[in-house]
């Protein structure tokens, strides 16, 4: 027979330790999955609630009346299509300014690569609400209220520092030889960038899409002042409909809204995480 193996008071004091510590942090993390999964199921709840209030509670009878309530033109639809116009709008005109100043930053070197990419990285802790004011008085001035166009260009304008950030760290894991190749065939420095960086860059500029998407998408305050009527104002700024006066709110109708009015979001995931597995299998294109 084997003889048990003895442990020695200090090996199963650490093993002790190792365990409440690790049970300290199970527990930590179920109340903070606790505080991201209750507002989730008073939304899930509330919206099949014919009763709803701001308490949690499961629906009695489960009814989708709120959500028939809150699919019409003037609530859901024409708020979310100004949302994907300006949305959509601002990460593509991001991406594509974003793209064209990381490239001479990635693939020039400079003394003033350094200086610049500090300062663009300064740029991205200015508030914009710090220069709202302006830009509100330059935008009358320039009779671009009301205009969806003109605010997609300021939104581009503030997330176009940590987009240039983004872009040139994901630009510099794409290999220069591989432009070169191309560049010994006959390419020009567009057509590399077209047809070498570009695709294997295709999960990077999917973070930064989505990134720059998300801001704008949950952009109250820039739309609010820019976009006075409320045939162009986005979802989020339409959601304060659901607030009447003195306090009333119509909770089942919000709860309804606000789980619609993230399915967009949740369908770019799935499309952009898709498309990035093939650019992903091109990682490996350099020869050793």
């Amino acid at each position: 027979m084997t003889a048990p193996v003895q442990v020695s008071p200090q090996v199963a004091r650490a093993r002790g330790a190792r365990q409440r510590g690790s049970a300290m942090a199970d527990a930590v993390l179920l109340i903070i999955g606790a505080c991201f999964l209750l507002p989730l199921l008073w939304l899930v709840f509330g919206s099949l609630d014919a009763a709803a209030g701001h308490g949690t509670r499961v629906p009695q009878q489960p009814v989708l009346d709120n959500f028939a309530a809150v699919l019409t033109p003037d609530l859901l639809f024409r708020p979310l299509w100004n949302s994907v116009l300006l949305s959509a709008g601002t990460g593509t005109v991001t991406l594509a300014a974003a793209v064209l100043a990381a490239y001479p930053l990635s693939r020039y070197r400079s003394r003033f690569n350094s200086p610049f990419m500090y300062g663009v990285l300064f740029g991205t802790c200015l508030p914009v609400t710090a220069i709202m004011v302006p830009v509100y008085g330059l935008f009358v001035q320039l009779q671009l209220l009301d205009s969806l166009p003109a605010t997609v260009l300021f939104l581009a304008a503030t997330s176009l520092p940590m987009a240039i950030w983004m872009t040139r760290n994901f630009m510099d894991a794409v290999p220069l030889a591989l432009e070169e190749a191309a560049w010994m065939d006959g390419a020009s420095r567009m057509a590399a960038l077209r047809t070498i960086v570009l695709p294997l860059m295709r999960p990077g500029l999917g973070v930064v899409f989505i990134f720059v998407f998300i801001q704008a998408w949950g952009n109250f305050f820039v739309p609010f002042v820019l976009l006075l009527s409320e045939a162009r104002q986005p979802a989020a700024v339409s959601i304060f409909s659901f607030f009447g006066q003195h306090g009333a709110v119509a909770y089942g109708q919000l709860a309804a809204f606000s789980i619609l009015y993230s399915v967009p979001v949740l369908a770019l995931y799935v499309i952009v995480g898709r498309g990035s597995g093939a650019a992903l299998a091109l990682s490996g294109a350099v020869r050793g």
